[in-house]
């Protein structure tokens, strides 16, 4: 496992003023390398309060600053209240694979992370926090729970999902051999792909309209019937009418599923 240059930025400042700071945000920064700096590694980060920002660039080592939120000012009896600027911040890398997490389960905590380029990304966000991505390519697995997810200008395949906020993609490049899929329970999905893209689409937006400038040529055959049969354990037997649209862009190719309740789909061509 290899061990992080570690570099408590805010123990720092706070030691060469001699002074505690009320109120002021600080962070601590990590940088740490892959195993196999050749070879394109994996980050996994898991935030309960917080969110998390990746930017792509031409290094090698991951950088990762973890900034606390501050609560704002507050008083107690004429008190001033001491900032409790500790992130709990840990990074753990081993066989090219990056953990990334903090031990605080009430207190929102930002990351800000510069990645190499060429990096998978497993990131997941609970509370209080957004997920944005910028300049990566690889694989994507993304999980917001009540914020938003950005990826821009990215390149590979991604599974992003939202529930409570918005999905916004860019792709620069698609893997044509990837499968991808974007859903949000509660709100706009809004992707937009090269011109070439060939993919088999699937489509269902309950509350929604769905969007797109590609000639998307619609299946009209009879609609798909879903069974669900676990009479063999004692349970019930269920046909229901599969609600998606089915469709293909550019001959199709690898299956793309777009899927919300409330909030329109857009599926938009790169360029226009």
């Amino acid at each position: 496992m290899k061990r992080p240059n570690w570099l408590p930025t805010g123990f720092i400042l706070s030691a060469l003023a001699g002074t505690l700071a009320f109120g002021q945000g600080t962070h601590d920064v990590v940088s740490v390398a892959f195993s196999d700096p050749s070879r394109p590694g994996l980050i996994r980060v898991s935030l309960i309060n917080g969110g998390i920002t990746v930017k792509g660039y031409d290094g090698k080592e991951v950088i990762v600053e973890a900034r606390a939120r501050s609560r704002g000012p507050g008083s107690e009896e004429g008190l001033k209240r001491i900032l409790m600027s500790a992130t709990g911040l840990s990074v753990e890398e081993e066989n090219n694979t990056m953990s990334i997490g903090t031990d605080s389960h009430t207190r929102a905590i930002d990351l800000t992370i510069q990645a190499p380029r060429k990096t998978s990304l497993h990131l997941k966000c609970i509370n209080d926090g957004d997920i944005k991505v910028e300049d990566i390519q690889g694989e994507l697995e993304i999980n917001n729970i009540n914020g938003s997810v950005t990826l821009s200008r990215v390149s590979g395949s991604a599974v992003a999902h939202a529930l409570n906020g918005k999905v916004l993609v860019t792709f620069v490049q698609v893997d044509p051999k990837k499968s991808m899929s974007f859903s949000s329970m509660n709100g706009t999905i809004d992707v937009t792909f090269p011109p070439d893209l060939k993919a088999n689409v699937k489509m269902q937006s309950d509350r929604g309209d769905i969007y797109s400038d590609f000639e998307v040529r619609v299946r009209e055959d009879t609609p798909k019937q879903i069974v669900e049969d676990s009479r063999s354990q004692n349970g019930k037997y269920r046909v229901r009418i599969d609600k998606a649209v089915y469709g293909s862009i550019n001959g199709g190719g690898p299956e793309i599923q777009f899927k919300n309740f409330n909030g329109a789909i857009y599926i938009r061509k790169a360029g226009k």
